[in-house]
């Protein structure tokens, strides 16, 4: 009851006509980016991070969180009408969803694709709504020793998750931790890596390198792409309207898909994409009609579209909850917390309730809000896709410069965030991950701080760490994700040598 009741005073927040306003432009913008291939919420969140310095916490969260839930509908029309998802978690919608819109369906994939959106996403919320306390007295049990071990299995998995190779997405995390410890120490008042510099005697700004890496660096990466050929925008000529076959065949892959997308996104480096892939395999499985896959199933864009916005609300858990962002577009979110002066994690709900519980209502009248937007705008969402590629990305470096030098007026932050872009745009050619660099900046220096105060308890014995059973239980874990794959592969290899022999 308590839940409920701090859910209304939510709704009382998220309700009021500025934040309705605020909550409608994020999810129309969302909507938008998610229909134009290759941008995507990290990337557009990104670019509005200096709206902080002047708009209300409140508000500016249920903007993001509508850009959020937004790209996640939005991904779907690309994949249906073009076949170029505009998420990797969007890949799987592409495989049916393309095949019924060229058989003339277009209107019945859009229709489960947003439907099946609107009920994960309402799911996914519920989960939110009453997982948040729980996660929150659990983590209220841990110390410094448990907290650093905790963020080191997020270090880990998120960077071997988030790139092809564990190396690449360790190197990434450690150029973050780098950027985040230059500054003052707060520990010691020392200066590191300053070079001299006295702009970056208060550290770099974590906008500054998440507008860098997600807005320059992505727009200079898509630029720079050549398209081999001339994309085919398939046209929506059959109703929106779904028929009672399509109901039939399409509830229950919502249900299970979004059963499977929540708990997975709320793990540690989850992700979309895999919940995405098991419910395409599970409904394949499950279906009636088996021979239709791979020739236009709804099945194949209903579940998948469900399992892929449940996760999304899933990733909110763990960013709301223990300040640990799982993906691209939660730490940037987290960035937006740290410009505001607030710190994610277990103290949240008690010290700024009202913000979280706004949010949350927010989220249950944003998937409304997208459901009503979707379905009747599909024809304004396709014409979008028409818009010539270089003023789209000029408009991008031009919105990014601005708002980055309207933060500080600082010549060195201009300095500073095309020399990230540059590097961004280096990583996307090396295929380094972006989002460990704004994991690592963010986490790495509370990882830092829990170490050192977890070794002035110990008296200096790093035992600590496996004194402990929960931080022992943690750092097993950890190993096992870093190692893991590594030794699987030799055991196979190791297999394959003595059976031939």
């Amino acid at each position: 009851m308590d839940t409920f009741s701090q859910l209304m005073q939510g709704f009382a927040i998220a309700l009021t006509p500025i934040n309705l306003l605020w909550c409608l432009v994020g999810v129309a913008v969302g909507t938008a980016i998610g229909v134009l291939p290759g941008l995507g919420p990290a990337l557009t969140i990104a670019l509005l991070l200096p709206i902080t310095t002047k708009v209300d916490p409140t508000a500016a969260f249920i903007l993001f969180a509508g850009i959020y839930y937004g790209a996640m509908y939005g991904g779907s029309t690309t994949s249906i009408l073009l076949n170029t998802p505009g998420e990797s978690a969007n890949i799987v919608t592409s495989l049916e969803g393309n095949k019924m819109a060229r058989k003339g369906r277009a209107g019945a994939a859009l229709a489960t694709a947003a439907i099946g959106s609107f009920v994960a996403g309402t799911i996914g919320t519920i989960g939110i709504t009453f997982m948040a306390e729980p996660v929150v007295k659990l983590a209220l049990k841990f110390g410094p020793a448990e907290y650093f071990s905790l963020m080191m299995l997020c270090f880990i998995t998120v960077a071997a998750v988030l790139g092809n190779s564990a190396i690449r997405g360790l190197t990434a995390l450690f150029v973050g931790m780098f950027l985040g410890m230059i500054g003052v120490d707060n520990q010691s008042g020392q200066l590191r890596f300053t070079f001299g510099v006295t702009e970056l005697y208060d550290g770099i700004n974590v906008i500054v390198v998440a507008v860098g890496l997600f807005a320059i660096g992505e727009t200079l990466w898509l630029a720079t792409r050549p398209k081999e050929q001339q994309e085919e925008v398939l046209e929506v000529k059959d109703s929106i309207m779904m028929n009672r076959e399509d109901w039939r065949r399409s509830w229950k892959p919502w249900l299970r898909g979004s059963l499977i997308g929540f708990p997975i996104g709320a793990m540690p480096a989850g992700g979309a994409e895999i919940p995405t892939f098991l419910s395409y395999s599970l409904e394949k499985k499950l279906s009636e009609k088996p021979e239709e896959f791979g020739h236009g199933a709804i099945e194949g864009v209903a579940g998948p579209e469900a399992a892929n916005n449940a996760s999304a609300a899933g990733v909110l858990v763990p960013m709301l909850a223990l300040g640990l962002p799982t993906s691209a577009t939660a730490a940037v979110m987290l960035s937006a917390f740290q410009s505001y002066g607030i710190n994610p994690g277990p103290q949240l709900l008690s010290t700024n309730g009202a913000l979280v519980w706004g949010l949350i209502a927010s989220l249950y009248i944003g998937n409304a809000m997208l459901l009503v937007l979707n379905l009747p705008l599909v024809g304004l969402w396709v014409k979008m896709l028409k818009i010539p590629a270089p003023h789209l990305y000029g408009g991008i470096l031009i919105f990014a410069t601005i708002g980055t030098y309207g933060i500080s007026r600082s010549v060195v932050d201009l300095m500073l965030l095309y020399a990230v872009g540059v590097m961004g745009f280096f990583m996307r050619r090396f295929d380094f991950p972006t989002a460990p660099v704004i994991i690592g900046m963010i986490l790495g220096p509370l990882a830092e701080m829990n170490f050192r105060q977890a070794m002035t308890i110990s008296q200096g014995d790093p035992m600590i760490f496996i004194q402990k059973p929960l931080s022992l239980f943690l750092l097993v874990l950890a190993a096992l994700a870093l190692l893991g794959p590594a030794l699987w592969g030799l055991t196979k290899r190791w297999r394959g040598v003595t059976g031939e022999a």
